[in-house]
């Protein structure tokens, strides 16, 4: 009986099994890769800057470390790195040669050419090829650049990475003639896009270039690229041309192309010609449905004034309503109106300026006021006696811009000197760095007017390390410019604000953040594992509720804009610094990255990019990308609010 039992129980328990499955124990998947702690442990290294101890990594049993050790090498930019990342170009995992290729040209260092090109003649993986390129064109001498140029790339990836490797070259005055020959065949539209991207640019921002000899490729390329980014850099290389008919047409293009960036970047290549050719398409722009572009055109008035007639700008100002278009206008307006006429302007314009509505109106109107020496006085009072940083910092600028002028009367000389002294004595970190900035500044002359350097440097006691590093920063090359002494080496923010990990490992990959403005939604996805200190901390400010309130200081038509700031003028920080963070991406359309005044100076501004900005990769730290709303991107402008900024639930 009991045997029977027992098998009657064992049944019974079978049965139960069968009605209620085993479940397994429930496992929580990791919030990002952090969850690991040697990762963290290889992140704190490249964040100490800690060499010594990061170089055995590029050696672990475990390929991920190798990547991640190798990446690090990338921020961290110590060339005794260089021999072992070189090593590990043969490595058999291909994302640890992808990575050493990619830190060796953040390195930036000569002696890793020939290993580089050595490698590139047995790599088979077309996208390591592609990263091995555009390192090499980070560090090539001559030679490099002439190996770059024959280098024969038959997959589509590697070709890329060749036109960006060219791109590289060209950016650090590498511009030999068979590298823009080669530049312009890769805007053949049978090409890949981003070989046409990078040619293009490099055509755009490659100085002292002469392309009149290929005015058919660049203008196909302009007009008929089915990528706008193409366009866009097409249409800045155009200004590189001499022709008859330039005026016409970038006029066409101004007039025509549907993106507003290609339609700025025409007017922007219009430099130097006639206004009457361009009159039309310039007069329209001032209209475009986009402000950015008629700010843009405005702005390009006011760095091409001459032989810009009045009349027809004065017509235009009472139709146009947006602050900063019609501040512009009134600097050109004043800057070229006769004498007589002078006196009525700039009481009109002043009363415009007493009566502005917000901070960011009644500066831009300050700044307008300089387009006639006769305000300097008024101007110089205003920014001396500005209870807001915006008004004092546009004072400044606007007395600048007033100095650079060649019409600037010689009696206002001393008077300008004095006052670049005043505005250091106040302490004000913007008016203190823009004014050794000026002292410094070859074309104004200044050098003699101070015979010594103690009011700098009492200047200098004042500040607030590294809060105000780049305050300090300007202070420093002026005193060295002034004692005609060579600038000692940049001073270095110490290492006080480490990662904060336990956010950082609480972020989820690719945690959305909603910006509301008052121009309407954008919603970010944030890269915490490319850049987790510079994640952690834009996620801890946003927390705090430290961004809800504070404005878009500064929007550069067609490449940021930019905010974060709470004194609104650009010269505000915290009083802390975070470590320049860099990883294999590039700013693209919509990508937000951090703003700083030189490696390892962020704190809390940072920027979104309206369109391809390939000269700040690997400079800037990129922590997020636009995902929605970049609609509104593009319609932001100075003085624009930030609602808040808050996490979107995962």
């Amino acid at each position: 009986m009991k045997i029977r039992y027992t098998a009657a129980v064992a049944l019974c328990v079978l049965a139960s099994c069968r009605q209620l499955p085993f479940k397994r124990p429930a496992t929580t998947a990791p919030t990002n890769k952090f969850a690991d702690t040697t990762l963290q442990h290889i992140y704190t290294l490249q964040d100490q800057r800690n060499t010594k101890d990061l170089l055995p990594y590029l050696h672990h049993h475990n390929p991920a470390y190798r990547t991640e050790a190798a990446l690090a090498f990338a921020s961290v930019q110590d060339t005794l790195a260089v021999p072992p990342l070189l090593q590990l170009l043969t490595d058999s995992t291909l994302s640890v040669r992808h990575a050493a290729a990619y830190a060796l040209g953040q390195i930036g260092h000569s002696k890793a050419e020939s290993g580089l090109q050595q490698t590139l003649g047995r790599e088979s993986r077309p996208v390591v090829q592609a990263q091995l390129l555009e390192a090499l064109g980070k560090v090539a001498t001559s030679a490099g650049v002439q190996y770059l140029i024959a280098y024969n790339a038959t997959h589509p990836t590697a070709l890329a990475g060749k036109a960006w490797g060219l791109y590289r070259a060209g950016i650090r005055q590498q511009l030999p003639l068979q590298a823009t020959i080669q530049a312009v065949a890769l805007l053949d539209p049978a090409n890949p896009y981003e070989a046409r991207l990078a040619a293009a640019h490099f055509l755009a921002r490659g100085s002292k270039l002469n392309l009149t000899s290929y005015r058919q490729q660049l203008l196909t390329a302009a007009t008929s690229d089915p990528a706008p980014e193409v366009r866009m850099a097409a249409t800045q290389a155009l200004a590189k041309l001499t022709a008859p008919d330039k005026a016409v047409f970038l006029s066409n293009i101004a007039q025509s192309d549907p993106d507003y960036r290609v339609r700025l970047s025409a007017i922007r290549a219009m430099a130097g010609l006639e206004f009457d050719l361009i009159r039309p398409a310039v007069l329209a722009a001032l209209q475009d449905r986009n402000i950015n572009t008629a700010v843009a055109t405005a702005e390009f008035l006011q760095a091409n004034s001459a032989g810009v007639p009045v009349e027809p700008l004065l017509q235009l100002l009472p139709q146009l309503q947006d602050t900063r278009l019609r501040a512009n206008l009134m600097w050109v307006i004043l800057h070229n109106s006769q004498p007589q006429n002078r006196y009525y302007l700039n009481q009109r314009f002043k009363q415009q300026y007493q009566h502005a509505r917000t901070n960011y109106d009644k500066a831009q109107l300050l700044k307008a006021l300089s387009g006639d020496p006769a305000n300097f006085s008024f101007i110089a009072q205003e920014m001396l006696a500005a209870p807001q940083p915006v008004l004092a910092t546009y004072g400044m600028e606007a007395l600048i811009l007033m100095r650079q002028q060649a019409d600037f009367p010689k009696n206002l000389e001393d008077e300008f000197a004095q006052v670049l002294r005043q505005a250091i004595g106040t302490g004000d970190v913007a008016l203190v760095g823009m004014a050794a900035a000026a002292i410094r500044d070859p074309k104004l002359n200044l050098r003699h007017r101070y015979r010594d350097t103690a009011f700098l440097s009492q200047a200098q006691q004042k500040l607030v390390l590294p809060r105000d590093m780049e305050t300090n920063l300007e202070l420093q090359k002026t005193i060295a410019y002034l004692s005609g002494k060579q600038e000692d080496e940049h001073p270095k923010n110490p290492f006080t604000h480490p990662i904060d990990w336990a956010l950082a490992g609480s972020i989820p990959d690719g945690q959305q953040v909603l910006l509301r403005t008052d121009k309407g939604n954008i919603t970010l996805q944030l890269f915490v594992e490319a850049a987790p200190g510079s994640v952690a901390n834009f996620v801890a400010l946003s927390k705090q509720d430290f961004y809800d309130g504070v404005y878009f200081h500064r929007v550069v038509p067609n490449f940021v804009a930019q905010g974060g700031d709470k004194r609104g003028d650009g010269w505000g920080s915290s009083d802390y610094a975070i470590r320049s963070e860099f990883a294999p991406l590039q700013f693209r359309e919509g990508y937000v990255g951090m703003a700083s005044a030189g490696k390892d100076t962020e704190s809390n501004q940072w920027f979104i990019t309206h369109s391809p900005t390939p000269h700040l990769d690997g400079r800037y730290t990129i922590f997020g990308k636009v995902t929605a709303g970049m609609e509104v991107v593009h319609q932001l402008e100075i003085g624009d609010k930030i609602l808040d900024v808050t996490l979107v639930p995962q």
